[in-house]
């Protein structure tokens, strides 16, 4: 990377491969206009987020005619609404990102996108658990690549004194394809049993998988429009111009055999790790076997649970989560063994406690964010006798309704306090909205009336939206535009893990252990809340010092800026 000239195409003003200036970037600090490319990249990119969610989240409104259907319980759909998801999902985004990396992302997203799609509509053909685990898994590889791509992209399309506003589009998008989940998973299936109700249905199918075949249609021409998007210039925003990849698919593969387990041995054997990195390696994975055999004994005594059937093989279901943990858990330690081998200058930009600090922070409230989403369709259907027509029209359209609110005051809201109090505003944001939010939540699942319910859980919501558009405006602020792939799938690793991988499960097995009551099991998982405000005001203390050493810390590593 040098600083060179950049060209700015998608930049307002500014005419085709005008070099990057210092007015022009005094402008975009000022608040400079968002071209028709920025708005026509955001719009698909919103549209992409939404779509992820719809595929992602049809799940939870369809979950207990599901477990109905096919004979399984809380704990095993949290497996496949969290776990099962969570693995590959996790896993993927790290190829993925490297890829966004180096590729062209506008394709690289479409092909994703289209992708997941298809296994999407597979659930549909499910007659058992293991058909909806490799629906599960596909989606969680097609999705892994949606944020990284997403983000990148328009970090580069709008002006850097935009991008709260840019996040807060994607929160709508994430916003609608919440409500359109439940709305349409909820309507969809009713009205199909309903129609049929007489058992002469096409193909003989239920409800729930006709649901599954309508949220993936919309997927594939969506994907079309996005592969005729033009990709703008990786860094033009930032006035970095960033050198071609020479090998983004190599680069991608290198990727994923350095943080895959097992293949990873073979990585540090060919980079001729030293005996320091094969022990932190082979030390790390005890400790990880460890604590998972520990989670194993505890959580099955706890919350027994019956096998799970895979074909002629059996498991555990607490032996299978803590198995895809544990998993997880070592792709992170294999990733940043493999920044320290292969790419320095990322290695040491990673490293910023403050961006560490923010990673475990998305990770931890997000498990709460989907165990509030896995579990409140399955609240308002058991506890207060809504149909799941209901809960689609009711719940879904006022989740999305508020999230979008949400959304639309945080983003430019974070802008503004940035632009008066730099990053310390944003932060201050954060803290805030995550300070307050666990007692509205425990006030919202105390409710006794559907009434009651929905005036606390619209306070919640709002209060809960406020978080996702300044955490990664500041998260991604804390790396360099070459290096905003693999460090948000750096991020969605841990945030999958902790937030997708262990809320929903965590929800299952308290709500199981408790005869169903899926709201003390929300109620209960906001003990981490604590935690996550002190880790903030660490953040709060140190981020700007984090941010003027990025730099440095780039160029220590070898990064030519």
């Amino acid at each position: 990377m040098s600083d060179s000239p950049a060209s700015a195409p998608p930049v307002a003003g500014q005419a085709p491969g005008a070099p990057v200036t210092p007015a022009a970037t005094e402008a975009k600090k000022g608040g400079e206009p968002i071209s028709r490319y920025g708005w026509h990249a955001l719009i698909l990119m919103s549209s992409a987020q939404m779509m992820s969610l719809l595929d992602r989240q049809i799940l939870s409104i369809l979950a207990n005619d599901i477990r109905l259907d096919l004979g399984i319980g809380d704990a095993e759909m949290g497996l496949l609404y969290g776990t099962v998801f969570a693995l590959f999902y996790a896993l993927f985004s790290l190829p993925l990102g490297r890829l966004v990396d180096g590729w062209v992302r506008t394709k690289l997203l479409a092909i994703c996108l289209a992708g997941w799609s298809f296994f999407a509509g597979l659930a549909a053909f499910a007659q058992g658990f293991t058909l909806l685990a490799i629906s599960r898994l596909g989606v969680g590889i097609g999705e892994a690549a949606t944020q990284p791509a997403a983000n990148s992209i328009l970090f580069d399309s709008l002006p850097k004194s935009r991008r709260g506003l840019a996040m807060g589009g994607l929160g709508v998008g994430l916003a609608l394809g919440l409500g359109l989940s439940m709305a349409l998973g909820g309507i969809v299936a009713e009205r199909w049993d309903l129609a049929f109700a007489s058992g002469d249905a096409p193909f003989g199918f239920r409800g729930w998988q006709v649901a599954f075949l309508v949220a993936a249609l919309p997927g594939f021409p969506l994907a079309w429009l996005i592969y005729k998007l033009r990709e703008p210039e990786r860094g033009t925003m930032d006035g970095i111009h960033t050198k071609a990849d020479p090998a983004p698919f190599a680069a991608s593969a290198g990727v994923l055999g350095a943080v895959t387990p097992g293949a990873n041995w073979m990585n540090l054997w060919r980079r001729d790790a030293g005996a320091r990195q094969w022990a932190i390696n082979l030390v790390g994975l005890g400790i990880i076997i460890g604590f998972c055999l520990l989670m194993v004994e505890l959580t099955s005594d706890y919350s027994p649970r019956p096998a799970l059937d895979f074909g002629a093989v059996a498991f555990s279901p607490h032996v299978l989560q803590w198995s895809v943990f544990g998993f997880g858990a070592f792709v992170v330690l294999n990733l940043f063994q493999n920044f320290r081998l292969t790419d320095k200058p990322t290695f040491n930009v990673v490293l910023s406690p403050s961006l560490l600090m923010l990673m475990v922070v998305g990770g931890l409230q997000t498990a709460i964010n989907y165990g509030v989403m896995f579990a409140s369709p399955q609240i308002l259907i058991r506890q207060f006798g809504l149909s799941m027509a209901d809960v689609g029209l009711q719940f879904g359209l006022l989740s999305a309704l508020l999230a979008t609110i949400g959304a639309l005051v945080a983003g430019p809201l974070a802008d503004w306090l940035g632009s008066r109090m730099g990053p310390r505003g944003m932060i201050w944001l954060v803290v805030g909205s995550l300070g307050i939010s666990p007692f509205f939540g425990i006030w919202t699942y105390s409710a006794e009336t559907l009434t009651d319910f929905y005036i606390r859980y619209t306070m919640y919501s709002l209060i809960l939206t406020l978080w996702l558009p300044p955490t990664y405006t500041l998260l991604l602020g804390l790396a360099l535009p070459r290096m905003r792939g693999i460090v948000f799938s750096t991020y969605l690793v841990i945030m999958t893990l902790l937030g997708q991988g262990l809320g929903p499960y965590f929800v299952g097995i308290i709500s199981d252990q408790n005869g169903g009551d899926l709201a003390q099991a929300l109620i209960t998982l906001n003990l981490v809340c604590p935690a996550i405000v002190a880790l903030l005001l660490v953040v709060l203390t140190r981020y700007a010092r984090d941010e003027e050493s990025m730099l440095d810390r780039a160029r220590a590593g070898g990064e030519e800026v």
